[in-house]
């Protein structure tokens, strides 16, 4: 008694249907071994294994499991399909035939029933020809039918009663053509010219396997099952049926080949997504792949089936131009978005025209010919529509710039760049071209503009939360105010020696000139004292109150000139700030030659200073004067009336 398997029958069932799927029969064909010790007579689980037997050639058994499950039920659907689908698959068409009628007559909205009646039906024509050409003759009833299954039964008894030797000598008999041969198994026919060079090895045909199974039982059984496998390709096809088949293929690809323009929209479409997918999805070898193929098909088709197929064409050299510079096939590239030009100019395309120059360039910086992207991209520059396009151009051309070590034109193209991106509003691109201008005014030694934009990229880093920006940015600002210092104190030491000479020289001038001054004003002050005097002695008391106005008057011009005189000290000191500037080097050499002439400015505001404190001087000796000769006025009014007392 065969032991109970540990399980469930539909935990059997289950398994073997996914190890079905999955292509693994045998460990199936066990499952399901298993599940019929559980249930012996469940029609499914026979359908099921007479499918496992099916695909492991063994068709006997797969007929038996087949019959099987109709031995109760024969109009059971699965058995009906699978005991035609055994017969087909043995050679039996018209038997097999006659199960698909059946089981399309019971469930005609299966599919697979009316296939099955057509594939029998021209197996049987390519077998014995038309019905029109075969003329049989009623003369029995149709019990030879059964008689021909019962001999046929036991002709397969006989067959598999046979002997070693008999095997032996029947493969020994003349074979076929191996042209027809070679035709009707395909790649396995190089399977059995092995099998059967390994028969003319006899120490191999004596020799065993490890479970004691002979090598020439096995090889006698594969060649056995090829020889089977020809004859039925042969009655189910032949090479004249196969001809006028290929015939029909032709036909009708040529008759599809008309496809309709909404089916090509769809395909063409559902291609260039699934090329840029592939691309952005990190596969550049199987997006390059599949753009070659849509290339190879497009230019299959007439223009009349697609009409831009120039257009086409060009953009797919594009795509697989893009993937080629994943790849890192730069040559490849560069070929692939020249085709792509091409294309767009023979055909007048300005769009594909400006992504094939834009492209053209990429590779170009890629491969470190900066000069030839330079130009490609200028020639783009016209193209460009938005002002984000022409931030990116600009600031790609000035980077080539800045790597041929022509820093002016980088700047010049950084600020073209900045102001683009000023225009679109983009935070991002503003920072890219702030770094750009800073580097090329770096290399230009303008330090003090430098940091400016460094600062200003720094301040769009940290608005953009870009952590790796922000500290390239510090690093690149610590450089450059390093370089900025050192700087400085050479053109420090350069202008002080130089400053020197130029400022003894202005001393000693001005000092003479200042003492000249001081007595042209001293001797201007003692004539306007006489003159004053003189007046005062002529009017008397009655000039007393134009006396007082003329004190406020002179008040009001020594508080101004107080205030001149403050500005003038102010001015000195800015002066002197100035020459202290120019005596550490902290301006480049215009802006010591600029300081300079501030310098001599100052010089002057100096001078003038001096001459208001001088004129302030006398405004106060001519006050004090004025006093004097008040009290002098008084002195002699108070005389004149101490007269005119003593008379009365």
């Amino acid at each position: 008694m065969a032991a109970v398997p540990v399980g469930t029958f539909p935990g059997f069932m289950t398994e073997g249907t996914l190890l079905y799927r999955r292509g693994e029969y045998g460990k199936a064909l066990t499952c399901f071994d298993n599940a019929l010790k559980l249930r012996a007579e469940d029609k499914h689980c026979l359908v099921a294994r007479s499918k496992c037997y099916l695909r492991l050639g063994d068709m006997e058994n797969s007929l038996k499991d087949a019959e099987a499950s109709l031995q109760n039920d024969k109009t059971f659907p699965k058995g009906l399909y699978q005991k035609a689908e055994t017969l087909y698959t043995m050679g039996d068409f018209e038997f097999a035939l006659v199960f698909y009628h059946r089981g399309y007559r019971l469930r005609p909205e299966l599919q697979k029933f009316r296939l099955g009646i057509q594939k029998s039906q021209e197996a049987i024509v390519n077998c014995i020809g038309s019905p029109s050409s075969v003329k049989l003759e009623n003369k029995e009833d149709l019990c030879f039918i059964s008689r021909q299954a019962e001999s046929k039964k036991a002709n397969q008894k006989l067959q598999i009663k046979l002997t070693k030797d008999q095997q032996w000598t029947k493969k020994q008999e003349p074979q076929r053509n191996p042209k027809v041969e070679r035709q009707l198994l395909g790649e396995l026919y190089a399977d059995k010219a092995y099998l059967e060079k390994l028969l003319k090895d006899e120490d191999l045909m004596k020799s065993c396997t490890k479970k004691g199974i002979k090598v020439a039982d096995m090889v006698l059984s594969g060649i056995a099952y090829l020889d089977t496998r020809t004859e039925f390709w042969q009655q189910q096809k032949p090479i004249y049926a196969r001809v006028r088949e290929r015939k029909l293929r032709q036909q009708r690809w040529i008759r599809d080949k008309k496809r309709k323009p909404a089916e090509v929209a769809r395909y063409i479409v559902k291609s260039m997504e699934d090329i840029d997918m592939l691309l952005t999805g990190g596969s550049p070898e199987e997006s390059c792949k599949k753009a070659e193929h849509v290339l190879k098909t497009i230019q299959g088709w007439s223009d009349d089936e697609v009409p831009n197929k120039n257009e086409l064409i060009g953009n797919l050299h594009s795509c697989i131009g893009n993937a080629q510079l994943e790849m890192g096939q730069m040559e490849a590239a560069l070929q692939s978005h020249k085709m792509d030009l091409e294309f767009a100019r023979q055909n007048d395309l300005p769009d594909a025209i400006s992504r094939a120059l834009d492209n053209i360039g990429r590779v170009y910086a890629r491969i470190g010919k900066f000069q030839e992207a330079i130009d490609t991209w200028e020639e783009k520059i016209p193209m460009a529509k938005s002002s984000l396009e022409k931030t990116w151009l600009f600031h790609e051309i000035g980077r080539c710039y800045l790597e041929l070590d022509k820093a002016e034109a980088a700047r010049n193209y950084g600020e073209k760049s900045l102001q683009s991106a000023d225009e679109e509003g983009d935070v991002e691109w503003q920072l890219h071209a702030s770094v750009l201008v800073a580097q090329a005014q770096e290399k230009l030694k303008d330090y003090r503009s430098a940091i400016m934009n460094f600062e200003k990229a720094l301040e769009k880093a940290k608005l953009v939360h870009d952590d790796p920006a922000q500290k390239a940015i510090i690093t690149a600002l610590d450089d450059v105010s390093r370089s900025f210092i050192e700087d400085l104190k050479e053109r420090g030491r350069e202008m002080r020696d130089y400053s020197f000479k130029d400022f003894d020289f202005s001393n000693e001038n001005t000092d003479d000139d200042n003492l000249e001054k001081d007595r042209e004003g001293k001797e201007s002050g003692k004539e306007s004292t006489e003159n004053q005097e003189g007046e005062k002695e002529d009017e008397g008391a009655k000039n007393d109150k134009e006396h007082e106005s003329k004190e406020e008057e002179s008040k009001r011009d020594g508080e101004e000139s107080k205030r001149d005189g403050e500005e003038s000290k102010r001015d000195g000191e800015e002066s002197k700030r100035d020459e202290e500037s120019k005596r550490d080097g902290e301006e480049s050499k215009r802006d010591g030659e600029e300081s300079k002439r501030d310098g001599e400015e100052s010089k002057r505001d100096g001078e003038e200073s001096k001459r208001d404190e001088e004129s302030k001087r006398d405004r106060e000796e001519s006050k004090r004067d004025g006093e004097e000769s008040k009290r002098e006025e008084e002195e002699t009014g108070h005389d004149e009336k101490q007269p005119n007392l003593a008379l009365e």
